[in-house]
């Protein structure tokens, strides 16, 4: 069967596809027979590496430090076609997602990190997409409703099943997610700072803050923000983001106060609480508290911040 050479329609007939399973790069032993288990080999000077299950690589005993997703991208591409791995390349480069590329007769094949593999997929698909000239579901920000919340502490568990602080798997129900659900029913509860993000109908993403005060002067504690893993690294936080700062402001909020990364909210404007008179709740969390003073923030500000009533039991 003769493959495409024409990039447009290799990206227009894109589909890519999750095959079963992890799998390791392994530099085999010399000398070693090969395993029958083996999915792919490249002969280098410096020896033979092989690409092959994680399970049957455990089994042989073999070392590894990459554990990847395998990704094959179903359509059938002439090897002379030339900037089908340019244009894979540059979209999982854009959603901050690692790639090693084996080309096959028929296919090309994608091997990712393991955690990436379905916004890996999701950006795969919406390179395909947009190559068909078919338009992406425009996000929508609306307030949380009841019916809602189901799908948010869904996606809030997806969001946080490895912790932000320690990087490690969580262990049973991640702590933010009961958090949410106390937050819901709480008296510190602001309804119009429950925000989710929907995409085509399905809601991807939210974002809460609750009252909270340092002293007697009241401000909003963010947190938790979850956006469903397949579609973190698409902008979508940072709709909600700058949605919650643009309502603080409309409703006469002097500040927002939340606990995070020194790296992303500062774009947002956050800086070091202490920087303007607030201690964090706790000491041990330092500068990772951080506070945005909006339009009509007073100054002399100066106390410990208290979160609202759920955050006590973390």
């Amino acid at each position: 069967m003769t493959g495409e050479k024409n990039l447009e329609a290799l990206l227009a007939a894109l589909h890519p596809e999750l095959r079963k399973g992890e799998y390791v790069y392994v530099l085999w032993p010399h000398g070693r027979p090969l395993a029958p288990g083996i999915e792919a080999a490249v002969r280098e000077a410096e020896g033979l590496t092989v690409v092959l299950p994680r399970a049957e690589a455990d089994s042989l005993g073999l070392h590894y430090d990459f554990v990847a997703a395998w990704i094959t991208l179903q359509v059938h591409s002439e090897l002379e076609a030339i900037g089908l791995t340019a244009a894979v390349g540059k979209a999982l480069t854009d959603a901050h997602i690692s790639c090693n590329v084996l080309a096959g007769f028929h296919h090309d094949h994608i091997l990712v990190p393991v955690a990436d593999a379905a916004r890996a997929i999701e950006a795969l698909a919406e390179l395909s997409a947009e190559s068909r000239h078919q338009p992406r579901p425009a996000l929508v920000l609306r307030d949380e409703t009841q019916a809602d919340r189901g799908a948010i502490l869904k996606l809030t568990a997806e969001a946080f099943a490895v912790s932000p602080a320690t990087g490690l798997p969580a262990v049973g129900e991640p702590a933010e997610v009961g958090v949410l659900r106390q937050l819901f029913e709480c008296e510190e509860y602001l309804p119009q700072f429950s925000i989710v993000a929907e995409l085509d109908g399905e809601v991807v993403a939210h974002v809460i803050s609750t009252r909270g005060w340092v002293e007697e002067h009241e401000l909003l504690g963010l947190g938790p923000i979850g956006v469903t893993p397949r579609l973190q690294r698409h902008g979508i936080g940072s709709a909600l983001m700058n949605e919650t700062i643009s309502r603080a402001n409309a409703a006469g909020e002097s500040g927002i106060a939340l606990l995070g990364s020194t790296e992303y909210y500062p774009r947002f404007g956050f800086v070091p609480a202490r920087s303007l008179g607030v201690l964090p709740p706790e000491d041990v969390w330092s500068d990772n508290f951080q506070l945005l003073p909006l339009a009509v923030w007073p100054g002399g500000v100066h106390g410990r911040f208290r979160y609202a009533e759920p955050f006590n039991g973390l």
